[in-house]
């Protein structure tokens, strides 16, 4: 790993002071990494949900964004289906899986209850799916082949993520890194932040005092504006493919709002971090299709067909296939290959057996390296 990325790692770790649960965290990831790897299951690390940016150290405000960990909470419950053991490392009260079905809903889950004879029991029309699911869910936990770690902030996310992918190191190919979470690009560093709340009145103001060093505070009222200045979180995903998992399975995500730069910039995202899968996906889109470019099979895009589609509030449909140079026609995009009124699909049940395919291939790619450099 290059010297200035070395120090810049360094220096973050350092400054920025570990999550007060990291060693309860680290103790159950390496409990559960063993065991799986005594059984030769593969492992995958699933990250999930948006991290926040405190602006105080007794944090009253923070800067978020909209994730709510649909993606890795439904990706979890695929690799699950794949046989894989699973570390789902999520954003603290974000979707979880499977119980993802029920809380992520305009409804609330007392909605699929009713009363019988003192008894709570489930609604006649949810039963059958809501007994689908807990059996499932039931099974993996008899298995424990589910882990459930958690994070609020940037900084708690990326000691954790540091932690568990040395510990899966060992692992090598057997390893993958799914990393779904909706990671800050900015943040603010632990001697710039200030103690207490930020007061909106100037006359309390008191911001600069409570600063560890003479730095100006990042987050700071001026007259009666709030003004916020940030600095770049380090790029960590260089060092995990170089220096904390070098031989793991690493698929990284590209989310983009502009179609005609989407492809460009997870093909340059592959090729600056050199690791193996970049999921592209378009926010209005994201649903219904994404695009793989890898090192392995290079562009493929992967397209729910339109008449199994989820519904999406946010969702625009008419820009499918919008950041796809190949495709030409509505018609290229209809795929009508199933009829009518067969269930919705989400996309990730097609996304992550695809990606358990090329993990196959790379496992053995890995093997037939190691095998050549031993003879």
């Amino acid at each position: 790993m290059d010297e200035t990325i070395q120090q810049a790692e360094s220096h973050y770790f350092v400054s920025n002071p570990p999550p007060k649960d990291l060693e309860v965290n680290t103790t159950l990831a390496r409990e559960f990494i063993n065991r799986h790897a005594d059984d030769g299951r593969r492992v995958v690390l699933v990250t999930s949900g948006g991290t926040t940016v405190p602006l105080e150290t007794q944090t009253v405000r923070y800067i978020d964004n909209f994730s709510a960990g649909t993606r890795g909470a439904t990706s979890a419950e695929y690799f699950l289906q794949e046989g894989y053991a699973v570390i789902f490392l999520h954003r603290q009260f974000s979707l979880l899986p499977f119980s993802r079905h029920y809380s992520h809903n305009t409804r609330s889950f007392l909605d699929y209850m009713n009363e019988e004879g003192g008894r709570v029991v489930v609604d006649e029309q949810h039963q059958e799916e809501m007994l689908r699911v807990l059996r499932q869910y039931a099974q993996v936990k008899r298995e424990g082949r589910l882990l459930i770690l958690s994070f609020v902030t940037i900084t708690e996310y990326l000691w954790d993520l540091r932690e568990v992918a040395q510990l899966m190191r060992p692992l090598g190919a057997s390893a993958m890194f799914y990393l779904a979470a909706a990671v800050s690009d900015f943040f603010v560093p632990q001697d710039r932040m200030v103690e207490h709340k930020i007061q909106s009145n100037e006359e309390f103001s008191q911001n600069a005092a409570h600063v560890s060093t003479a730095k100006q505070p990042a987050a700071r009222t001026e007259g009666r504006s709030l003004i916020i200045d940030l600095e770049p979180v380090p790029k960590f995903l260089k060092q995990l493919v170089d220096g904390w998992a070098p031989e793991s399975i690493i698929v990284s995500f590209k989310l983009e709002t502009d179609p005609s730069i989407l492809v460009t910039k997870a093909t340059y995202s592959l090729k600056k971090y050199a690791h193996h899968l970049v999921i592209g996906n378009l926010l209005t889109t994201r649903k219904w299709e994404v695009v793989f470019v890898s090192e392995l099979d290079g562009e493929k895009w992967i397209r729910v067909p339109s008449n199994r589609r989820t519904k999406s509030f946010s969702g625009v449909e008419s820009l499918v296939g919008s950041a796809d140079p190949s495709s030409k026609t509505k018609a290229d995009l209809a795929e009508h290959k199933v009829p009518q009124g067969e269930p919705a699909v989400e996309i990730e049940s097609i996304i992550v057996p695809e990606i358990a395919t090329m993990h196959t291939k790379l496992i053995q790619r890995a093997q037939s390296r190691s095998a050549a450099a031993q003879s």
